[in-house]
């Protein structure tokens, strides 16, 4: 089976964008609660993605609290993502 370079990407993006979440929430109280990508979603010409997560917080508003900082923090972790995917 014939595995295509934007699936193998997709996979890559997944588990860097992960990665950085998890070193992020060490640093931003407002990241509670369990955070997953999902799924990621590479552009062919590369140059956009899709990042689909999911929170699980205690209540409402502190998963729309957590969904906000993470908004907040994307110019960084798209700054980590392509120190790390070089």
């Amino acid at each position: 089976m014939k595995v295509s370079r934007t699936s193998r990407l997709n996979g890559e993006y997944q588990k860097e964008i992960s990665a950085i979440i998890r070193r992020l929430k060490d640093r931003n109280a407002a990241l509670k609660g369990l955070i997953s990508v999902t799924e990621t979603d590479v552009a062919p010409d590369l140059k956009t993605a899709y990042v689909y997560v999911s929170i699980y917080g205690l209540n409402e508003a502190e998963t729309k609290l957590a969904f906000d900082a993470l908004q907040d923090c994307a110019g960084y972790i798209r700054h980590e993502l392509s120190q790390v995917m070089r």
